[in-house]
């Protein structure tokens, strides 16, 4: 497995390139900007991509879509729930006065159970993890080692709630319901900041020790 992570624009936005070595294939999942700086990467491991993933659909993890979707033809892929922000995104990126070029449709919706699949080898399971917002979800390895969990969890933190659709219940029930009964030894890889395990989290994390 092939893994990158590109941290991209002022939002310090986790990027990840996941790929199978092995065929030469590659998912991008949240790319939050700087389409150029992403794609050296890819080119740089030699591989195609696949398909574009977002987590969800604030700008600061879209904003590179476009570029990157004319660049490679890569089906583009979310959950259903997140389109309104998703075709808002132009809109969005002005309120945090930055320039978002409007991606086009996405080709593709995912929801929970889906597998996304890479080669042989390699595959992603979607699991519906909303709260952050209303569509947000959480992408786990094959061999279930590994979550790229968005803006759901971070290390020692959670997802803001603060924005249109975000919700602070909604988003502890994903955390305690659908996240940490994957296991303490998961691997969680962030939308923003450093990797964590998800007993670290259970443990210390301030908002969830206790609950």
């Amino acid at each position: 497995m092939f893994l990158k992570t590109v941290v991209v624009t002022d939002f310090m936005t986790n990027c990840f390139i996941l790929g199978d070595e092995h065929v030469g294939r590659c998912f991008i999942i949240d790319p939050g900007g700087e389409a150029g700086k992403i794609m050296k990467q890819v080119e740089a491991a030699g591989m195609e991509v696949a398909a574009v993933i977002m987590t969800h659909a604030h700008v600061d993890h879209i904003g590179a879509v476009r570029e990157i979707k004319a660049e490679t033809g890569a089906p583009v892929m979310l959950h259903r729930l997140e389109l309104p922000l998703y075709q808002a995104a132009s809109r969005m990126g002005r309120l945090f006065g930055i320039r978002v070029e409007q991606p086009g449709d996405p080709d593709s919706f995912v929801a929970e159970g889906d597998e996304i699949s890479l080669g042989n080898s390699l595959g992603l399971r979607v699991i519906e993890t909303p709260g952050h917002s209303p569509g947000g979800i959480s992408l786990v390895t094959a061999d279930g080692k590994t979550c790229f969990a968005g803006d759901t969890l971070f290390a020692g933190s959670i997802g803001r709630t603060d924005l249109p659709g975000g919700d602070y219940r909604t988003l502890l029930d994903s955390i305690k319901r659908r996240l940490l009964p994957l296991g303490d030894d998961v691997r969680v890889l962030p939308g923003h900041g450093p990797a964590t395990t998800l007993g670290a989290e259970r443990r210390y994390n301030p908002f969830l020790v206790g609950g």
